[in-house]
């Protein structure tokens, strides 16, 4: 794969994914940002997308951070170097941004986060710092000098007086400079620095894991919403103690198999996770159709070719049980049978559908009502 520097896809899982930095030159030969620094600035004045702006010297105080929303006269008072604008979710918003995410589909959907972009005139950028989560730096316009190496965590020295977690003492390992088209691959806990040499843009691709706190507390909140979660602990058999205070290990024998069985249960935790794992980032990103259609409607729209697309900001993923596939798209679960089942892997494989098998697996009309729902609740849409 030339997005791999030709690794494939197998290679570059096994020799640097989670394991050590990968430097690609050319990643996305002649590459042509699709936004502006303007329509960056632009996105950052609006409300519902999460936007900051780091300064490395704000009046004498190191790396401040400013939240958006901005008001426009805000980009004027900025000094003429060494600061930052950062765009979360850019994905979201604009389609041909969206349409990158298609070169990453060797990572599963459910590890994606989104598409950061960071503009900086020259001498910007965010400061020394590690993150927890892998992610493929491509450089979209300009010019960014990245140094990085050296495995970093809470313990690291940090920078004070800063609400960022921004590293002290740490010199790294390597140095590139990224052109247009060139992209660094970072596991998590890798410290690096960026600094802008010129105007530039930087496309950060983010692949995140659950935090062992989101799984547990996830999952336990999952099942505390299951129909028998009210039920009591019962105890039939109690029989008579020397004294009254003694919590029995009968007792927690039993706490321990309710436990058990409610943890042990994978079916349930299969569907737990992948409603926990689609949820979207915003309830702003998934809107209802402004116009509901109807059955009729998608059926035709489908034999007319138009093409069917994911919303920029819906995430999908299914599992396969022995005898039926469940179907998760922006946290909700649809479980399919039989003929039925094939439905998922298709609508899940990448963000434009195969219309041909579509057009074929529509015609069940159980699955042509779910495609309707699908739309009317915004998760796609016909392009």
């Amino acid at each position: 794969m030339d997005m791999l520097g030709g690794l494939t896809p197998s290679e570059f899982l096994r020799d640097y994914w989670q394991k050590k930095p990968l430097v690609i030159r050319q990643a996305f030969p002649d590459f042509q940002c699709p936004v502006s620094a303007d329509e960056l600035a632009g996105l950052a004045c609006e409300e519902g997308v999460e936007s900051r702006i780091v300064i490395e010297n704000d009046d004498g105080k190191p790396w401040q951070l400013h939240n958006g929303p901005f008001s426009p006269d805000r980009f004027s008072s900025l000094p003429e170097q060494d600061w930052t604008l950062l765009v979360q979710g850019l994905d979201h918003w604009v389609p041909d941004i969206a349409d990158l995410l298609e070169h990453f589909r060797f990572i599963p959907n459910w590890r994606l986060d989104d598409i950061m972009a960071s503009f900086a005139p020259k001498g910007g950028s965010v400061g020394p710092h590690y993150d927890q989560y892998d992610v493929f730096l491509l450089q979209a316009q300009g010019h960014r000098r990245w140094t990085f190496g050296g495995h970093c965590d809470h313990t690291s020295p940090r920078v004070e007086g800063t609400p960022l977690r921004i590293l002290s003492s740490w010199d790294g390992e390597e140095t590139v400079t990224l052109a247009p088209g060139d992209m660094l691959y970072l596991p998590p806990g890798i410290g690096h620095h960026g600094v802008a040499e010129d105007d530039c843009i930087t496309l950060s691709v983010g692949f995140r894991a659950p935090t062992v706190d989101d799984i547990l507390t996830g999952f336990t909140d999952f099942l505390c919403s299951q129909s028998d979660a009210s039920d009591h602990l019962n105890d039939p058999d109690l029989k008579i103690q020397d004294n009254p205070g003694t919590i029995q290990p009968d007792v927690v024998d039993r706490l321990e198999t309710v436990i058990r069985e409610k943890l042990e249960d994978r079916r349930q935790l299969a569907l737990w996770f992948g409603q926990f794992s689609t949820a979207p980032k915003s309830m702003d990103i998934v809107v209802p159709a402004e116009e509901p259609a109807s059955t009729g409607d998608v059926a035709e729209a489908i034999h007319a070719g138009e093409q069917l697309r994911w919303n920029e900001g819906s995430r999908f993923a299914y599992y396969e049980f022995a005898s039926e596939t469940a179907l998760f798209v922006d946290g909700e679960q649809f479980l399919l049978k039989g003929d039925a089942q094939p439905f998922a892997p298709l609508l899940c494989s990448g963000a434009r559908v195969d219309m041909p098998t579509l057009a074929r697996l529509s015609e069940d009309e159980a699955l042509l009502g779910l495609l309707t729902t699908l739309y009317n609740q915004g998760s796609i849409y016909f392009e």
